[in-house]
């Protein structure tokens, strides 16, 4: 039987899943009956695997085997800026992989944010099998626009672990404005507004025809709902011990109580003006149980993460800096991401923009139903989409000397892409040169990440300078980098194919298939 291919938003709080009909595409339900899914997993002490709403209400009992916000650990080093601050948000715990990668401690082993977020993908494949009675193993999958290497390859690991293979990468952005233009026909500029759980990003794109073209993109890869959830428990946790002289962030049942009050409280203030907050028992010392109880208003919750939201607006002008456009040019705003409710949020977006964002297209589903739109046009299905035409996240280029990084690949660029950059020899008689390739946007190479190494041999010898090494980038549509180098004099070349790495080996990858593989086995002996 042929494979249903399914579009998939990985989500840092919900995840989604769509596949396309001759209607259009369509959300799949989860076992539940909801069209999203918490990213959630929980080891139980009786050696289960919850994912989804069963994790999540298990959650306040078993708060330190309750994994949650996994994307923002994904392709991450354990040492990063970010994850040192997560480390003192979450109530599970963090440790040091052999490599630097970030490990998830789970009683006494850890596992790779790969292997987390495998469990929910594995989960998202069988709520699809369920809907179609059939096996599923095609995906497309979406991804933050700034992204970089390797966490996209790291998103795709996981998806590998849970069985499933990926045909496609998209962003995130690129796929909501798929689900907005697909009934509309629209021509124009779109700016894409996506401030999830974890990220925001920023796109701007030019439909004309049935052709969807980036023209740039920018993002932060941490900041998004989990934030502005946090200058709540923050704010909680302070006014309790000024009260009490309590700390309930030392306590991660409490914090566990907390988080979940504050998300819900996020959320009501999306709607009322007012809410209360009521946590009786939080905690308990000598003198007795203590309640947590207080009254929170929108106007409150808004002076407490105006500077979250004001962080997303120099990014928006940077996009527009970028492609030589004006806020008053930007035909639609669509907002994607649950965080995107919020009031203040469309607010300031309008007053940006000169002109209210769009709200008619679901936040929480356009991401995944664009994936699969984008699984229709990789199959020819989709007539009225002629051409999708990306943008590189990041500029590419090599280390020069002095730890310098020279650009090659300018972020922006439109994929696919090839482009050569001619250089030279820093010593007399140089036979051989190392081509160092690397991502990121620091004019050092020591602050970029290390995409693949190679040595280019047989240069003809010359005086210091004199050679002529032209260094070739060329991206394909898929993504796939090529990198050569050539010796213009001796014709000497010497070519790498970009292995993307997402910090773990094809053998551990293999390896936790194969445990997985016999875990499930073993849950299905009577």
């Amino acid at each position: 039987m042929k494979s249903r291919v399914i579009g998939i938003d990985l989500g840092t709080t919900f995840s989604c899943i769509a596949h396309l009909t001759d209607e259009g595409p369509k959300v799949i339900p989860n076992l539940d009956g909801m069209p999203t899914t918490p990213s959630t997993v929980c080891f139980t002490s009786s050696g289960e695997i919850l994912v989804g709403n069963l994790a999540s209400r298990q959650a306040l009992s078993n708060p330190e085997k309750t994994i949650y916000a996994v994307k923002r650990l994904i392709g991450r080093k354990f040492k990063s800026a970010e994850v040192e601050e997560a480390r003192s948000r979450m109530a599970y715990g963090l440790t040091e992989a052999a490599n630097g990668d970030v490990l998830i401690r789970v009683d006494e082993r850890s596992i790779t944010p790969q292997e987390a977020s495998a469990h929910i993908l594995d989960y998202l494949r069988r709520c699809a099998e369920a809907y179609f009675g059939g096996s599923v193993n095609e995906c497309v999958i979406t991804v933050p626009a700034h992204f970089d290497d390797h966490q996209r390859q790291a998103t795709k690991d996981a998806a590998r672990i849970a069985r499933l293979d990926v045909l496609r990468v998209i962003n995130e952005p690129t796929a909501a404005s798929l689900a907005y233009g697909l009934d509309r026909n629209p021509d124009g500029l779109i700016a894409v507004y996506d401030l999830g759980g974890g990220t925001f990003d920023i796109s701007l794109l030019e439909i004309s025809g049935g052709v969807f073209h980036v023209l740039a993109t920018a993002g932060d890869d941490y900041l998004g709902g989990e934030d502005f959830d946090q200058r709540i428990i923050v704010r909680l946790i302070s006014d309790f011990q000024s009260k009490f002289g309590v700390d309930l962030g030392s306590n991660p049942y409490s914090l566990q109580r907390l988080k979940e009050a504050a998300e819900r409280a996020k959320r009501d203030l999306s709607f009322t003006q007012e809410t209360e907050i009521n946590l009786p028992f939080i905690t308990s010392d000598p003198s007795g149980s203590k309640h947590l109880q207080t009254t929170i208003n929108r106007a409150t919750l808004e002076e407490w993460t105006r500077d979250l939201v004001d962080r997303t607006l120099p990014l928006m002008d940077k996009v527009l800096r970028e492609s030589g456009f004006t806020p008053g040019q930007v035909n639609d705003i669509l907002l994607v991401g649950g965080q995107t409710r919020m009031p203040l949020v469309r607010k300031r977006v309008g007053e940006f923009f000169g002109k209210a964002p769009n709200t008619q297209i679901n936040p929480d589903e356009s991401v995944a139903l664009g994936a699969a739109i984008q699984s229709g046009i990789l199959e020819g299905a989709m007539k009225d989409i002629v051409l999708l035409l990306d943008v590189t996240s990041m500029p590419m280029g090599i280390e020069v000397e002095n730890d310098g990084f020279e650009k090659i690949i300018d972020k922006n660029m439109t994929i696919p892409c090839r482009k050569t950059k001619s250089f030279t020899t820093i010593e007399n008689n140089q036979r051989r040169v190392r081509i160092h390739v690397l991502q990121g946007e620091s004019p050092k190479a020591s602050e970029n990440t290390s995409l693949a190494m190679f040595d280019l041999i047989g240069i003809m010898d010359a005086s210091a300078g004199i050679p002529q090494i032209d260094v070739t980038f060329e991206i394909n549509a898929d993504g796939m980098v090529k990198v050569s180098a050539r010796d213009v004099v001796s014709g000497r070349e010497q070519k790498i194919v970009v292995q993307s790495s997402s910090g773990l080996s094809e053998q551990q990858i293999e390896g936790i298939m194969l445990q997985e593989k016999q875990r499930t086995a073993a849950k299905s002996i009577p």
